[in-house]
């Protein structure tokens, strides 16, 4: 089939809306939304206004632009605060296989595959570092100087080995592939003992930071998280967890399992407060579509206090 759909002005874009129903009380700050956020973005917001079982897929009576772009904007701002906490996790996860692994086999430990399972593609590993820290093909130390003053302060100073230290080359990894390195380690002693600092088992930990990276590029690439089933999901839980967490591709169990992380981690960050505090700001928003119980601040391990009688 071919798509034969022709791209739309901003002020057509804007009459669809209102053929379908929605009430759009300033259509000026309306084309403005529409010019820099675009149609297209903000129709996956539209969905859950609208009855999308009819025939055009009408708005609900009443309902208002205004709405719609409340619920852009809760998501944009939910997207903040998950950044902000799996940034504090990522640089403790940074922090902890770096302590663990140095103090045990040495700086240069990431440079020995025999620490690493077989089905860890090592080589690549390392190719990936000499092309961070711009080693050429012959191992030569970095005509082009790096981005971050560190990594040219060791390459000024030092030549051997012809990488940096374990301390240095954590800090230019993303999360992604922290995550990975610590799934493919081949220690056991060395896996427990990193997931002892993050309150779990070494196969929870896994998962949930596989996970975790999936959620931070989506929030990097300023993605949905309402309303979207995660195509990465968490397979494992704590047994803590199970008997209020009912679904685990939902942003819910994101919110958990971040907020576990971070009581062990950054505990003043007092994420869950600033959670429920957003929530509230955007009293229209669908909670259930994020996996959210009704209940769920009543839930114990959110540690609020009840509500007064």
């Amino acid at each position: 089939m071919k798509f034969t759909k022709p791209a739309l002005s901003i002020q057509d874009q804007l009459a669809k809306l209102k053929d379908r129903g929605l009430t759009v009380p300033n259509p000026v700050e309306a084309q403005h939304h529409l010019q820099y956020i675009g149609y297209y973005r903000l129709s996956a917001y539209a969905l859950a206004l609208q009855d999308c079982l009819l025939p055009g897929k009408p708005f609900r009576t009443g309902t208002t632009f205004d709405e719609l772009i409340s619920l852009y904007r809760f998501d944009r701002e939910l997207r903040l605060l998950v950044l902000d906490a799996i940034e504090r996790i990522e640089v403790a996860l940074r922090s902890v296989l770096n302590n663990e692994m140095s103090t045990r086999h040495g700086p240069h430990w990431f440079m020995n595959p025999g620490y690493f399972s077989s089905r860890f593609d090592h080589p690549r590993f390392i190719a990936d570092i000499e092309a961070e820290m711009r080693i050429d093909t012959t191992g030569q130390p970095p005509a082009q100087k790096h981005q971050e003053v560190f990594i040219n302060h060791y390459y000024k100073k030092y030549g051997d080995p012809y990488l940096p230290p374990s301390w240095m080359v954590m800090e230019t990894l993303s999360l992604s592939s922290l995550s990975r390195l610590y799934a493919n380690l081949d220690l056991g002693t060395e896996r427990i003992a990193i997931a002892a600092f993050f309150g779990t088992d070494e196969f929870v930990l896994r998962n949930w930071f596989h996970v975790l990276s999936h959620v931070r590029n989506l929030c990097a690439h300023h993605d949905r998280l309402w309303n979207r089933q995660l195509v990465i999901k968490f397979r494992k839980v704590s047994r803590r967890h199970q008997s209020f967490l009912t679904t685990t591709d939902r942003f819910y169990a994101v919110a958990v399992v971040l907020y576990d992380l971070l009581q062990h981690v950054a505990s003043v960050a007092q994420w869950h407060i600033r959670l429920r505090e957003l929530i509230a700001r955007h009293p229209t928003v669908p909670l259930g579509a994020m996996g959210f119980p009704a209940n769920w601040q009543q839930v114990p391990f959110w540690g609020f206090p009840p509500p007064a009688p």
